[in-house]
């Protein structure tokens, strides 16, 4: 089953009220506007993509370590995943399918991270319950995602929904703000240049893992 596949299967069973989801149906159209809403500004199209220099960044991981990408592209291609949170069933799902992808991104010569603006508690959650063996980056204020044209607002009507289901993003996050990144997959290569670029404001949807591999394939041969 593809990461797709999976990602609609569980949509389907969230709609649909199958145990262990019981979310109310009214909540599916406010999602759903928010989401069309957020297509529709354009956003997406202006955040950065393949033939753009990427911005250098470091983060803390975890542990508190400090992660620069400037490092890890010293030594290969990074690959990257911007995401919502622990707290993001989608999200999940993608980081359990780019596990599952890490020993051929590493053939490679890749390095692999994700990058969301959690607190480093809720990190450490992220790699225990998806089980993995690469870092995620606690991105403060999401500014490493503005700079990459992923960070956006959520609408005034959307926090209520939020607040109502106790999805708490400041505590989350240690962050007023209410904030979050597109969900993006980008490969850098090492010469700072973006090679892929995969935004999508629909946060249901994402890219296969294995959709990375002749990218990564070209930058080796290149190499």
């Amino acid at each position: 089953m593809t990461l797709q596949d999976k990602l609609d299967a569980f949509k389907a069973d969230f709609k649909g009220g199958k145990a262990p989801y019981f979310a109310p149906p009214d909540i599916h159209p406010v999602m759903e506007r928010a989401t069309a809403e957020l297509i529709a500004s354009g956003q997406a199209g202006r955040a950065l993509k393949a033939g753009d220099r990427a911005p250098e960044f470091t983060l803390a991981d975890p542990d508190g370590k400090a992660v620069s990408s400037a490092d890890l592209l010293a030594r290969g291609p990074l690959v990257i995943s911007f995401y919502r949170g622990v707290w993001c069933p989608y999200c999940n799902l993608e980081l359990q399918a780019l596990q599952e992808s890490l020993p051929r991104f590493r053939e490679l010569g890749a390095n692999l991270l994700a990058i969301s603006p959690q607190t480093a508690p809720n990190s450490r959650k992220s790699q225990r319950q998806n089980k993995l063996d690469f870092p995620i980056l606690s991105d403060v204020r999401n500014e490493v995602a503005a700079a990459f044209g992923l960070r956006f607002s959520l609408p005034d009507y959307l926090i209520e929904l939020y607040k109502r289901l106790k999805n708490d993003l400041p505590a989350f996050n240690d962050d007023p703000a209410w904030t979050l990144p597109m969900p993006a997959r980008y490969v850098i290569g090492q010469d700072g240049v973006i090679a892929y670029a995969e935004v999508n404001p629909d946060y249901t949807r994402r890219p296969e893992p294995e959709s990375l591999l002749p990218v990564l394939q070209h930058l080796l041969a290149a190499k």
